[in-house]
């Protein structure tokens, strides 16, 4: 049996799937009931799975089939957000102060239809097929954590994902190759100057005043250290000084990130920061330190493993639901999985006006059109099928 024939047949269990799960929203590294509500599901599909005992949270499962061949694994984050929800929806959260507000709910419930599908073609299967439900996606740690867990990455000769998009129309799937999301890097800036009071700036170094120009003078690493051709986001997101009016500030910290797609980058833009950083607070006479973490890096997909996501789409939706997105500024810790295994990230349309369904990500009024998560259940099926028969 086709694919193609089984999205219409599973499309109510992914849909009452995702509302569920919506419904039951969990924190990063809190998603015990999630862990234990999927492995129920894969438990009624004869599903066998490994939960991660070390964290109570996320699951391996693995679908074996009939004939040799390579490995592929399916991904889903399960996390959500410290979003207290507002939408009217009969499936809004009921666990306050938390809400599925990025889609993982919607990602559960497409790979756990994915997996239905795959059970029924089994005998068709060339290879092993890993389910791998990732928990704290949101907090960019759940990656690392499950590839640390168990040996099913190692085995592993190719990755697929995908992510809900509120952005894009419901029913488009964009499986492109080449850069998708970005790298996500945190930075902490202490300036340390000499305090005094407001009617005495000549006795102090102004913390604030040197905060303020670094600030100004990290906008010319995107403009004057880059190429433009170079997508380079440095954004400082907050700043901290002073506890009274007529004090001046004698410390400041500033916390930010920066977004980018090259790993030329990645190589020089700490160099780069702590340069700017410092020379510029030695011109006021103060100081200044970076902390720089690199959390996330750029996900980059495969261009074989976007062919075959390509024909998967046209297969199970038709050539008219793909379309072009361009390249997004957020981050996506999937990236951790591309490192060393070739593989491929889609979107997937989830917007809809015409039930609300347009709010940006992590918006407390977010939601997405679920009509469409069959489809992308069966793109989820169909890839793992057609890599592991390229691939025998």
């Amino acid at each position: 049996m086709e694919i193609k024939n089984l999205v219409e047949k599973n499309r109510n269990y992914i849909r009452d799937m995702r509302r569920y799960f919506h419904a039951h929203p969990e924190l990063s590294f809190e998603e015990f009931e999630t862990t234990k509500k999927i492995a129920e599901e894969l438990d009624k599909l004869g599903i066998p799975y490994e939960i991660n005992e070390k964290l109570g949270t996320g699951l391996v499962g693995v679908i074996k089939g009939a004939k040799p061949g390579k490995t592929v694994a399916l991904r889903a984050d399960i996390d959500a957000l410290n979003v207290t929800e507002c939408t009217d929806l009969d499936f809004k959260s009921q666990n306050d102060g938390k809400m599925h507000a990025c889609g993982h709910d919607a990602h559960i419930a497409t790979l756990l239809g994915a997996a239905k599908m795959l059970m029924e073609v089994k005998d068709d299967i060339q290879g092993k097929i890993y389910l791998v439900f990732q928990p704290a996606e949101e907090v960019g740690l759940g990656a690392k954590a499950m590839i640390d867990f168990g040996t099913w990455y190692e085995e592993t000769d190719n990755i697929f994902g995908a992510h809900v998009w509120s952005p894009l129309e419901a029913g488009k799937i964009s499986v492109e190759a080449g850069e998708r999301m970005a790298a996500a890097d945190q930075f902490i800036i202490t300036v340390e100057g000499k305090s005094g009071h407001g009617s005495a700036p000549h006795e102090t170094i102004d913390a604030v005043v040197v905060a303020s120009a670094i600030v100004m003078n990290l906008q010319s690493l995107v403009s004057r250290n880059y190429s433009p051709l170079d997508s380079v986001a440095v954004t400082v997101g907050s700043i901290h000084s002073g506890n009274r009016f007529n004090i001046i500030a004698g410390k400041a910290v500033m916390e930010g990130t920066n977004r980018y797609f090259s790993k030329d980058i990645a190589a020089r833009i700490k160099d780069d920061m702590l340069r700017v950083c410092e020379n510029t607070a030695a011109a006021y006479g103060a100081t200044a330190t970076l902390e720089y973490n690199y959390i996330l890096g750029p996900t980059t997909n495969d261009p074989e493993s976007s062919a075959i996501a390509e024909e998967a789409v046209r297969k199970v939706a038709g050539p008219e639901a793909l379309i072009k997105v361009e390249k997004v500024t957020g981050g996506e810790d999937f990236s951790f999985y591309l490192e060393n295994k070739p593989g491929c990230f889609a979107f997937i349309g989830g917007g809809n006006p015409d039930i609300d369904a347009d709010f940006p990500h992590h918006n407390e009024h977010f939601n997405i059109d679920d009509s469409v998560l069959a489809e992308g259940s069966g793109v989820y099926a169909q890839y793992a099928i057609d890599f592991l028969k390229e691939n025998a």
